[in-house]
């Protein structure tokens, strides 16, 4: 279980509220990733006609989350975040290389990895530490970093807890997700504030899972999320890159 306890003294509230601040910067909509430019396939499955209302969406997004790449990526976030918070430089780079091989297509693999990197370079530019400039030495300048092992090194690097970044990176992913699909089906903006929060409970609940899986686990069985990423690559109609 992700722990739950009450700060004990002001310098803990300081520490919380800082890394609260930080992780509210870095997974805004405004954060210079490109986030609003990817659907991660459901811009397919929309014209497919699989998600067409706000019930749809948020079925989908709950089948990616619990079976999908919501899962695989929450497990190589902890991993991650274990491996730089202990400074285990070697075992970083490996699962960098392996989050940004596990993506099942193209499209994904750009979402992920060219997220990843602005992530590391506006991160690195703006709030940046002698830590996380260590790490993302070590990992260099050309690797492909996929997108949650990104914020996983930043979090990491400023002594943020894994409880709290991961559900926020997983919200943030939902989040984004249902920007797309208020877009793009189109819902209403209540509509997408709904589907966000019925999905909370489940971001809390991969992340408790994912916090003590093995790499081992990795793996997926949302087939259509993947499938959609694939027949996005040749959508005659595209608002999103993916």
């Amino acid at each position: 279980m992700l722990e739950r306890r009450p700060p004990d003294t002001a310098s803990d509230t300081d520490a919380l509220a800082g890394a609260l601040v930080k992780l509210l910067a870095w997974l805004s909509p405004s954060f210079p990733v490109g986030a609003y430019t990817y659907s991660h396939g459901l811009e397919w499955a929309i014209e497919d006609g699989t998600v067409g209302r706000a019930a749809d969406l948020e079925q989908w997004l709950g089948a990616v989350l619990r079976h999908g790449g919501g899962r695989n990526d929450a497990i190589l976030f902890a991993h991650a975040h274990r491996a730089a918070w202990d400074d285990r430089v070697q075992e970083l780079r490996d699962i960098a290389a392996l989050a940004a091989a596990f993506q099942p297509s193209r499209e994904r693999h750009l979402e992920a990895t060219a997220q990843g990197r602005a992530f590391l370079v506006a991160v690195s530019g703006a709030w940046s530490n002698d830590r996380l400039a260590h790490l993302a030495e070590v990992l260099g300048a050309d690797a492909a970093v996929a997108y949650p092992v990104a914020v996983a090194i930043a979090a990491a690097a400023h002594r943020i807890p894994i409880d709290m970044a991961l559900v926020a990176c997983l919200n943030a992913f939902v989040a984004n997700i249902v920007s797309a699909g208020i877009r793009a089906i189109p819902i209403g903006q209540t509509d997408g504030q709904r589907v966000i929060a019925a999905l909370a409970p489940v971001c809390r609940e991969v992340a408790e899972a994912a916090a003590v899986a093995d790499l081992d686990e990795l793996g997926g069985m949302a087939l259509r999320a993947d499938i959609a990423s694939m027949k996005h690559e040749t959508q005659y109609t595209r608002l999103f890159r993916s």
